[in-house]
């Protein structure tokens, strides 16, 4: 296939499902990395790409569980079987931890064609990695990042988390300033959530660790304000970037494009249906073997689903969105009641009109999930 023939706002995903142990906060489908695992988990990803190819993409987007566990040899495998089966997209994140990087694995990586690499430090504080249930220390992030500043990739980023545990307002500024200084082009900053089966919800319930919602919109603001003066537009609630420099790939999956997820537990929107495969090596490994990959929570998505949702995930952009132009490119109607409902948010503050784009305030994407839910409630 040429370049000509890469099909804009459709991306590829691969979930790499071992990690060494679980985080408490997290609640992603995981394995622990035995050799036979890898190696059937390889052969199967192989399998499942070779039996449905999404043809050339604009985006690759490897996430776990933790990437960057599998040796380099493993890397630069599954690299020539996702470009075997996508050619080399324009844009290529791999998500990595600061304790599984090394430098024979960026260099595979590099090799493989990978521009991205995504790096989960989390924090910077002892204190607060341990609070998370993270098997890093501040000392391997450091050691970590000078390898993939090293390695040389195009655009780098660094996921970072706050209002946790026992963590201040100083101990959260001084991982922003750290993180800053490491001059990464790209941020994300996550506010803990508490998901369930995970060990910190337990602790939630147990009345352990406590929710505090003040706080919370008290670290976003100060996040945002600091960031804008360290150069980092916010272009997302959670992300900001340099110039030029936003995530392809999460643009993708906001402005509801496609993606093909490839590996267990990895969910799919693909020619107008929504679909997961099955959370578990050996059933996803099942289907695959058998020539017809398992699809779980298969959903068909019609215009209205279409627009809804690019309406939800439109607002938490700072663009914002034009909800007409919308209607129109899934040519459908846009419900009486979304109307109703931005006029009132404007009225409240949460909302401003910017020529033709609808977009939250500050006030307003600190309510950003709440924004989500009552357009939701507009579509019946």
């Amino acid at each position: 296939m040429n370049e000509a023939s890469v099909s804009r706002g459709t991306s590829l995903y691969l979930h790499v499902p071992f990690c060494a142990s679980s985080c408490d906060f997290c609640a992603f489908y995981q394995e622990q990395p035995k050799r036979p695992d890898l190696e059937r988990y390889l052969a199967g990803v192989e399998r499942e790409l070779e039996l449905d190819p999404p043809g050339r993409v604009e985006t690759v987007f490897w996430g776990g569980g933790t990437p960057g566990l599998l040796p380099a040899e493993d890397l630069a495998r599954l690299g020539r079987a996702v470009t075997g089966a996508a050619g080399r997209p324009a844009e290529w994140t791999v998500e990595l931890a600061p304790s599984s990087v090394r430098a024979d694995k960026l260099a595979a990586l590099k090799e493989a064609g990978v521009t991205r690499v995504s790096l989960g430090v989390q924090s910077f504080d002892a204190a607060t990695l341990e609070a998370l249930g993270r098997r890093h220390s501040p000392k391997q992030v450091e050691e970590a990042w000078a390898l993939i500043e090293d390695a040389g990739f195009a655009s780098r980023n660094l996921d970072l988390m706050f209002a946790i545990p026992g963590q201040d307002e100083s101990r959260w500024m001084d991982d922003l300033e750290r993180a800053v200084d490491l001059g990464p082009d790209h941020l994300s900053t996550y506010c803990l959530t508490f998901e369930e089966d995970t060990a910190m919800y337990v602790k939630l319930s147990q009345g352990k660790v406590k929710l505090d919602p003040e706080f919370e919109a008290f670290l976003y603001r100060r996040t945002w304000e600091r960031l804008a003066e360290r150069g980092y537009a916010q272009y997302e609630v959670s992300n900001f970037a340099r110039p030029g420099k936003e995530c392809r790939h999460n643009l993708i999956t906001w402005e509801m494009g496609e993606w093909r997820g490839y590996g267990p537990s990895a969910a799919s929107q693909w020619r107008r249906e929504r679909w997961s495969s099955p959370a578990d090596l050996d059933g996803w490994l099942r289907g695959v073997e058998a020539g017809a990959p398992a699809r779980e929570h298969v959903r068909r998505l019609n215009a209205s689903d279409l627009l809804a949702d690019s309406l939800v995930f439109g607002l938490r952009m700072n663009a914002g969105v034009n909800p007409f132009a919308l209607a129109k490119r899934f040519d459908t109607e846009l419900p009486a009641g979304v109307n109703a409902l931005f006029a009132d948010m404007v009225e409240e503050g949460l909302m401003e009109l910017a020529g033709d784009r609808f977009r939250l305030t500050d006030e307003g994407r600190l309510r950003a999930d709440a924004a989500g839910v009552a357009v939701l409630g507009k579509f019946g």
